[in-house]
């Protein structure tokens, strides 16, 4: 490991910066990882704008179809990655409103523009990921009876009481095996940053 590793999000910022790239080179799968990156952000973006599900879905497959054909238009020195899809979504869905085809439920066309958008950036919701997985990669090296309970009790929402009933072991006990492997789990993530 590094002495010095890059933080996740700018991991996350340049993975997305390298596929959009490799897109403008003609690199098919280059789609395919942007697409998953970005889908539930640009979806959100249409959404708001469009006000129907029907036309965001449509005018997100035609952000994906032109992205493809004009990838070339890239500039990572101008802006980032998720920026600049963010404004080709918003765009394209201001197009579908101004052609008129649009279902009830649009905003006007001239609210649409500074529509703010407060959902996740999409690197940030691949590092969210990353975290997860790192999360429970490190539970699967705890052994239990720390693993199971940590589990039950912050993935399956149940207390520590009611996990000490159903092992019939004192509260108390039940509360330092999962003080204990809180510790190691800890440890082992911060050993991953």
């Amino acid at each position: 490991m590094a002495n010095n590793p890059v933080p996740a999000n700018s991991e996350a910022r340049e993975a997305l910066r390298a596929a959009m790239i490799r897109l403008a080179n003609g690199d098919r799968d280059a789609l395919e990882q942007i697409y998953t990156a970005t889908r539930v952000k640009l979806f959100g973006i249409c959404f708001r704008i469009l006000g129907d599900r029907k036309e965001a879905e449509d005018a997100l497959q035609d952000v994906y179809v032109n992205l493809w054909q004009r990838a070339d238009r890239y500039d990572p020195d101008r802006a980032s990655p998720i920026s600049w899809l963010a404004t080709f979504a918003r765009n394209r869905a201001i197009d579908r409103l101004r052609t008129g085809k649009v279902r009830g439920g649009a905003v006007p066309v001239d609210e649409a523009a500074p529509l703010p958008d407060a959902a996740p950036l999409a690197d940030q919701l691949m590092i969210d990921s990353e975290r997860a997985a790192r999360v429970h990669t490190c539970l699967k090296t705890l052994e239990d009876p720390a693993q199971s309970n940590i589990r039950s009790a912050f993935f399956d929402g149940k207390t520590y009481a009611e996990l000490a009933g159903e092992q019939d072991v004192p509260l108390g006990t039940m509360k330092s095996w999962i003080r204990r492997g809180m510790m190691k789990l800890r440890a082992c993530l911060e050993a991953g940053e």
